[in-house]
């Protein structure tokens, strides 16, 4: 399934700069620089009486009276050099000469100070008299200077503000933090994915169709009484495409599609979340007929009361309750259709899932071979392609991936290709690719000693013959000793079979493969190592599996002690300490049963193992035509899915048999298992 590379939101055009931020920073600087001026200047407070013994000290060179109440005082130069003074002068203010006014002081008003200075002047000759001057100034400076730190803490609030009320800074939209964060994309910014883009999901889309064509001609279905489902929960894998889905459903319809997250609900102050679903709700009814997508709504849609405080006020309690409540509030006929996404469904409140609100659930599970083939088409369509690269074979050897996966690999492929400067991507390129996403990026230069890598020879060697010489195995497709991963020393690659269902004989072919490289390392070494690690986890997990969630042991019985809501057994095991033993003895029993099979079948196979780990000593690598060269043809020998796919293809008469249902492959590390 492709992914849309294209920006809607690009077609807005650039971002505009943001004059008001500068403006409000020059407006700033200036009050700054005109307070520091006034606060930096040279001239001091002083008083009347010490004026009148300036004057008779013949120390003042010139006053001037400021608006009738301020005078100021200029010394000369015989008093600056004095050393009264000098200390007090040396030093320049940043701005001026630092030739004056020095001093300064508050009068009733100017008259009454000329009659003062001309009586303290009356025995002066004129020549030495001190030169008086009236001035009248603004009131701007001293205004400034007293309230300019004031103005400046308004202007920096209202700009940081300004700020925070928008998207920016990481307090963006404190005053509108109710808001709706989803985004809108609608005839400016429109979707462009359809679903012709959207491969390997067939079924699926066919259900979501009806959606679209509820939008387009809403009276098709108005006129025979009908009513369109209020919302579609869309549940599977991560990588599945459920976003890309419910994309591709707003640029089939045409109609505007609000976008978010469900953790876009959740909020640490109280009563934000409802508040966002209001407005959400809001804005989509003024943009009726349109679609909202909720992604990954597990966040905000869990049951109530699990795993909450007796008391505690759960802030996503609210905003759950809130969402139900607009979900169930609107009309039928309002043209608001919801979808959501999720991966855990199991977790969703019940009454989210009731109809009424989310009315029908859509399962997009992982594709099978024949969705994996669309899926190729799709990414192969920009690649420049060898001959050689087969989309029916690529799909067959990458069982339970994802679309997302599938993407991955395409473009690994294309990066390989590039750098071992090819004109084209050929199929060697995919299957390394396949190699790295499966096993990690390749080791060549890691240090391995000899010892180690005899070991990890016969061990991997054991696997292949293992899963050679048991019947329900998967056909094995390449082993390898190469180092790749944080701690794979070597793995096998199986071709496995895409079923729904196991049976034991099955299960326990699964388990002895798996136990095949400790078991060859005892049946060469008489010793084992530690190399067995995920081995040993995988089958661990498989027994307990069959003893306590399929009934497939006859002591314990067709019980099963798996719960699928995952809350009842959360803290209480559902039997006795009794039950347990038992559990525990029968798993045993069944690994070392596993056990001693798989070692008898290697005791007996021993020179078929010798040739193969020695040939993966001189080689590394061995493929399945390797093996058939070295030990001959596989003894159950069968159509493998895709063999049987395409024979189907070039019109044969082959079918798939029951056990080779084209779906996805299950892991027996992803249990459950589907059920009948």
């Amino acid at each position: 399934m492709p992914e849309n590379n294209r920006n809607p939101l690009s077609s807005r055009g650039p971002k505009r700069p943001n004059f008001q931020g500068w403006i409000v920073f020059l407006l700033i600087a200036a009050i700054l620089g005109i307070t520091f001026m006034s606060r930096t200047s040279s001239i001091r407070e002083t008083s009347l009486k010490r004026f009148e013994r300036m004057v008779k000290d013949r120390e003042v060179a010139e006053v001037t009276v400021v608006n009738d109440k301020v005078v100021e005082i200029t010394l000369n130069d015989k008093a600056l050099q004095s050393p009264k003074y000098k200390s007090l002068f040396a030093e320049k203010p940043y701005f001026g000469t630092g030739n004056g006014p020095h001093y300064a002081f508050q009068v009733v008003s100017g008259e009454s100070f000329k009659e003062d200075l001309d009586k303290l002047q009356a025995s002066v000759p004129d020549a030495d008299k001190i030169e008086y001057e009236v001035e009248q100034r603004s009131d701007w400076g001293s205004f400034i200077s007293t309230w300019g730190i004031l103005i400046i803490m308004i202007l920096a609030m209202y700009f940081l503000l300004g700020r925070m009320s928008g998207a920016g800074g990481p307090g963006g939209q404190i005053f509108n933090i109710g808001k709706s964060r989803a985004a809108l994309f609608d005839a400016e910014a429109r979707v462009k994915i359809t679903f012709s883009e959207v491969a390997g999901l067939e079924e699926a889309k066919e259900e979501i169709k009806e959606i679209v064509d509820y939008l387009k001609s809403p009276g098709k279905f108005t006129k025979l009484g009908a009513k369109i489902p209020k919302g579609a929960l869309l549940i599977g894998p991560p990588g599945t495409g459920k976003t890309l889905l419910a994309k591709a459903v707003a640029g089939e319809a045409g109609v505007p599609f609000f976008s978010l997250s469900g953790s876009d609900f959740v909020e640490m102050f109280v009563g934000v979340g409802a508040a966002r679903v209001r407005d959400l709700f809001k804005q989509a009814k003024e943009k009726a007929p349109c679609i909202i997508f909720i992604d990954e709504i597990d966040a905000v849609g869990r049951s109530r009361g699990r795993g909450s405080m007796p008391g505690a006020n759960d802030e996503r309690e609210n905003t759950l309750n809130s969402l139900l409540v607009e979900m169930d509030g609107f009309a039928t006929d309002s043209g608001i259709i919801i979808l959501a996404a999720t991966n855990r469904p199991d977790v969703l409140d019940p009454a989210l899932l009731r109809p009424g609100r989310f009315d029908r659930q859509i399962s997009i599970d992982k594709p099978d071979i024949i969705g994996r083939e669309a899926i190729f088409k799709v990414h192969l369509k920009p690649l420049k392609l060898n001959a050689d690269v087969e989309p029916k074979e690529l799909a067959a050897q990458t069982p339970g991936f994802a679309g997302a996966e599938i993407a991955n690999v395409c473009n690994e492929a294309a990066l390989i290709a590039a750098r071992r400067d090819r004109d084209s991507v050929h199929m060697i390129d995919f299957q390394d690719a396949m190699d790295r996403v499966i096993g990690g990026l390749e080791k060549k230069n890691k240090l391995i000693s000899p010892e180690e890598k005899e070991i990890v020879a016969y061990h991997e060697a054991g696997h292949a013959v293992a899963g050679w010489y048991l019947e329900h195995a998967d056909p094995l497709v390449k082993v390898t000793i190469v180092p790749r991963g944080v701690a794979a020393l070597g793995y096998a690659q199986y071709l496995p079979r895409e079923q729904y269902l196991y049976r034991t004989e099955q299960l326990m072919d699964e388990m002895c493969m798996a136990l095949g490289g400790r078991a060859a390392e005892d049946v060469v070494f008489g010793k084992v190592s530690t190399g067995a690690l995920s081995d040993l986890e995988r089958i661990t997990k498989l027994a307990y599996s069959m003893v306590t969630m399929y009934g497939l042991n006859d002591k314990i019985g067709n019980i099963s002690f798996y719960d699928s809501k995952q809350s009842d057994y959360a803290f209480n095991k559902p039997y006795s300490e009794e039950t347990a033993k038992n559990i525990d003895e029968e798993v045993r029993k069944i690994v070392d049963e596993a056990y001693q099979r798989t070692k008898s079948l290697l005791t007996t196979k021993r020179d078929q193992l010798e040739i193969i780990s020695q040939e993966l000593l001189a080689k590394e690598i061995l493929y399945q035509a390797d093996l058939e060269r070295l030990i001959g043809k596989r003894p159950f020998e069968r159509d493998t899915a895709y063999q049987a796919y395409k024979k189907r293809g070039e019109g044969g008469t082959e079918t798939i048999l029951p056990d080779e249902v084209i779906s996805p492959k299950v892991d027996p590390e992803t249990l459950p298992l589907p059920q009948i």
